[in-house]
Parts: C-alpha cells; structure tokens; sequence
C-alpha cells in the first residue's frame, strides 16, 4: 500500500507550498479580489435603490395616470350631459318655434276663413237683399197697379211709423 499513502516529506511540501500560495494569494489578490465583490456589491445595491425608486416612481404614475382617467371620464360625462342638454334644449326650442309658426299659420288661416265667410255672408245678404228688393218690386208693381192701392198702403205705413 505504498502508493496511497503519502510520505511525511510530501506532507510538508505541500503544506509549505500551500502556505506560500496562499500568503502570496492573501497579500497581492485578496485585496482586488475584496474589492471587486465590494463594487460588485455596491453596484448591485445601486441598482437595487434605482429599481425601488423606479418601482416608486412607476407607482406614483399609475395612480397619476389613475387620477387622469378619472379626470377624464368626469369630464367626458360632463360634455355629454352638457351636449345632451343642450341637444334637448335645441329640440325643446325648435318645437316650441314650430308651435309658434303652426299657431299662427292656423290663426292666419282661420282669420282668412273667417275673411271669407263674412265676405260670402255678406255677398249671400246683398244677393237676397237684392232678390227681395226685385221681388217686392214685382209683387208691388203688380198688387199696386191701380191708384187707390197705392195710396192705402202709404197711409197704412204712415201710421205703422
């Protein structure tokens, strides 16, 4: 079993060599060493800040965002109410004005039947008031034909008056 067991004599140059790399180690890399996982760790703890700053900032602008479409969305319901109204409003007008006009259109027209009535009334009178004065100028002529009747009927309408 010589070849697996190691002599007292290799022992020692290994440790001795094991010592000499790692004071050489521990004087001239460590420090680099140390001081590349320091800034590496630094960096790591920047980048860290900057994400939870970035992750605050990005928060702060959703619910920015969030206030906005809020602002938004009232307004917008604004407008539309204020459209909405404002088209009832303009209908309400436009029917109102057409009322109008429709109420004196049929004033006008009735006004202008009425025109017409009285004028054909009038002209219906005239024509019968003419037909009855030629009427009674027929009958008078014919029941008045002698003097004596004449005479009778004045003084009968000059007692009637």
């Amino acid at each position: 079993m010589g070849l697996v067991e190691p002599g007292i004599g290799l022992i020692i140059w290994m440790t001795l060599a094991f010592l000499v790399v790692w004071v050489g180690l521990y004087k001239m890399a460590w420090p680099s060493i140390l001081q590349s996982i320091k800034e590496r760790e630094d960096s790591i703890q920047k980048a860290l800040n900057s994400s939870s700053e970035a992750k605050a900032e990005v928060e702060n602008l959703k619910s920015e965002i969030d206030e906005m479409r809020k602002e938004a969305r009232a307004e917008r319901e604004t407008i539309i109410t204020e459209a909405r109204d404002s088209a009832n409003k303009i209908v309400a007008e436009s029917k109102e004005a057409a009322k109008a006009e429709y109420d004196r259109i049929v004033k006008a027209a009735q006004e202008d039947i009425r025109n017409e009535k009285n004028a054909a009334l009038a002209e219906v009178k005239n024509q019968v008031a003419k037909f009855s004065i030629e009427i009674a100028e027929k009958v008078l002529n014919k029941e008045l034909a002698d003097k004596k009747a004449q005479e009778s009927l004045v003084e009968d309408l000059l007692k009637s008056i």
